[in-house]
């Protein structure tokens, strides 16, 4: 069941309304509005419902403290070394918004876009045209994202086409909490990744090539462990991304479904299990959060991503794009899907 209702109006007048998808005890609120999951309320051990990601209560907090916090990103999630984008031989120019790269997307991304919604029983469907030039990429990038939650399972489905070759690389940006959304930090949540490697990136957070083995350093999830336990250690990597902020490479191939990681909070009980058939998954501690929420303060480590894409950076790595290509020909289909499946332990 898909409940739709007015969440608010932009700057510039454009109407957001939010699409609650309810599933028994438990519901994800969408928005038209940068397809962002507003709410995601679980029963926690002892059924208490609980929200676990971390949002804004209304459209001018998503549109003035940024953070991309539960957003839809794109065309291009994570980062494009010195905005440098080559096809076909020809070089675009693309946005530098952070620190001298290309970042979700550039100026206005897809996460500030608003999105034609239509629901077909249990699916959200969230479609935009973005145009040939926008953020000086090339190709009409035509984009769908369909939303389910069922069997507590949220469900996201990517798929994109174009009329040239482009680069694209889709991914959400939800911030969890499964403690719940303002109730402090996620140090004490345990986390498993199935990883062998991380990218290593530059002083600028840009993965130039190689892959750094997890084993015996302060990356490695493959056994659960709490996010806090080794993340001040004194590490390059870790110093470079004031926590972790990288992207690890998954065991299964690129268009395999996959289960990669599960976390889960002591207090409350609740487990994520999440699954993909992207290739990599970057894991974020919410290093830079600092912004009020829908129940108060977000601070430092508040919250985790784990964002589903192809390893960043793979447009100007071919090592990385082997493992998964970001370009995107005429005639290809763009179709990816990332899951998160709550219970209780």
């Amino acid at each position: 069941m898909i409940q739709k209702k007015l969440f608010g109006h932009t700057r510039d007048g454009r109407a957001v309304y939010a699409f609650t998808l309810t599933d028994g005890a438990a519901h994800a609120t969408v928005l038209d509005y940068g397809g962002i999951v507003q709410s995601l309320v679980v029963p926690d051990r002892n059924g208490r419902p609980t929200d676990v990601v971390l949002g804004y209560p209304d459209v001018e907090g998503y549109e003035k403290n940024g953070g991309y916090l539960g957003a839809l990103i794109g065309r291009f999630g994570n980062r494009i070394g010195k905005g440098k984008l080559v096809i076909d031989g020809k070089e675009y120019a693309l946005h530098l918004n952070d620190r001298g790269n290309h970042l979700h997307g550039g100026k206005e991304g897809f996460n500030v876009k608003t999105w034609a919604a239509e629901t077909a029983g249990d699916t959200l469907r969230l479609s935009i045209l973005s145009p040939d030039g926008e953020e000086n990429y090339p190709g009409n990038l035509s984009v769908t994202v369909e939303y389910t939650f069922k069997n507590r399972t949220l469900k996201i489905a990517y798929r994109a086409v174009t009329d040239r070759r482009t680069a694209v690389n889709l991914t959400n940006h939800a911030y969890f909490n499964l403690g719940g959304e303002g109730k402090g930090d996620i140090l004490g949540h345990v986390l498993t990744i199935g990883s062998d490697c991380i990218v290593p990136t530059n002083d600028t957070m840009i993965p130039e090539g190689g892959f750094r083995a997890v084993k015996d350093t302060p990356f490695d999830f493959n056994e659960p462990k709490p996010i806090g336990r080794d993340i001040g250690q004194k590490d390059i990597d870790l110093r470079q991304g004031n926590g972790y902020d990288h992207c690890y490479v998954l065991r299964n191939k690129c268009g395999t479904y996959a289960e990669y990681a599960s976390a889960e909070c002591p207090e409350t009980g609740i487990r994520m299990t999440c699954g993909t058939d992207m290739p990599a998954v970057q894991l974020y501690t919410g290093n830079g959060l600092n912004q009020q929420g829908k129940s108060g303060y977000y601070g430092k480590r508040c919250g985790f991503c784990l964002e589903t894409q192809a390893i960043p950076n793979n447009v100007n790595v071919p090592e990385y794009a082997a493992r998964g290509s970001s370009v995107l020909s005429p005639g290809e289909i763009y179709s990816f899907v990332a899951t998160y499946r709550f219970d209780t332990v």
